[in-house]
């Protein structure tokens, strides 16, 4: 059995965060475990209030992770605070684990902060030299390339940009541009663009939590890292157009479809 820990916040509502990642791990055939960075009082509509997790817990969570069980993968996801940073810098390089999934989560779909701005320069210097991959979104990639992006060619410079900080690889995300949505993959030698589809749903709570965290899956099982980037699109493509109605906000994404599907399980919409 491969394993991938997720490091990153936890959203009440279930459809975001460590709840997203850990459906998401299940789904894609890893067994995942988790350290909590946040705690968020969370729904389909809003984020409440958050409260950050003590650096000393954050760091014990961790440790006691790599100390007992093989970690294939990490997946990053919120850490809220320059210091929360910088304690999951300092475990990730005590442990050296062969694969880490930055997700810059900066802000939550309803507008909530989830970065501090302070925080954002330690995310570029302690967090970024130690990732595999980075999966921001276009607004995300604004900030951490200083520079707004509007055509392919943009995102192309941004990509460039980031990856010069020091990550392994960028996968940088085009849903926010007009069109058809089309990601650039750039490993620091070629461009891939992966061609997606638009689907016209307001349910897409947790999307980008839970690319990163199939990514993370697919990269923990061996695979290559355009491999688990393509498989990764197509998954979250599958759960996306079969999202569920649930709240009054953003719903989320369906994890286990596939798996509803085989078992004959429908959902009503």
């Amino acid at each position: 059995m491969k394993t991938a820990l997720t490091i990153a916040g936890s959203d009440s509502g279930g459809g975001a965060g460590i709840q997203a990642d850990l459906k998401a791990f299940a789904a894609n055939g890893v067994f995942g475990m988790s350290a909590i960075t946040a705690i968020t009082a969370q729904n389909t509509v809003e984020v409440r209030s958050v409260q950050d997790i003590d650096i000393a817990i954050i760091k014990d969570q961790i440790s006691a992770v790599f100390d007992d069980i093989n970690v294939d993968a990490v997946k990053i996801g919120m850490l809220s605070s320059a210091e929360t940073v910088e304690a999951v810098a300092s475990e990730l390089e005590r442990y050296q684990p062969d694969h880490v999934v930055l997700d810059p989560v900066m802000v939550s779909k309803g507008g909530h902060h989830l970065l501090k701005e302070q925080a954002v320069e330690a995310l570029i210097i302690k967090m970024l030299p130690l990732a595999t991959i980075i999966t921001p979104n276009i607004p995300e990639a604004e900030v951490l390339a200083n520079m707004v992006i509007q055509t392919r060619e943009d995102m192309e410079k941004a990509c460039i940009k980031i990856r010069a900080m020091g990550v392994g690889a960028v996968l940088l995300k085009g849903g926010h541009l007009e069109g058809e949505p089309e990601d650039l993959f750039y490993d620091g030698e070629n461009f891939h663009w992966i061609p997606g589809k638009r689907i016209h749903t307001k349910n897409t709570h947790g999307t980008g939590c839970t690319l990163s965290s199939a990514i993370a899956a697919n990269l923990a099982k061996g695979k290559s890292m355009l491999d688990a980037v393509r498989e990764a699109k197509k998954y979250i493509l599958i759960a996306i157009e079969n999202s569920l109605s649930l709240g009054n906000g953003h719903g989320p994404t369906h994890h286990f479809y596939e798996l509803y599907d085989k078992a004959g399980l429908t959902i009503k919409r």
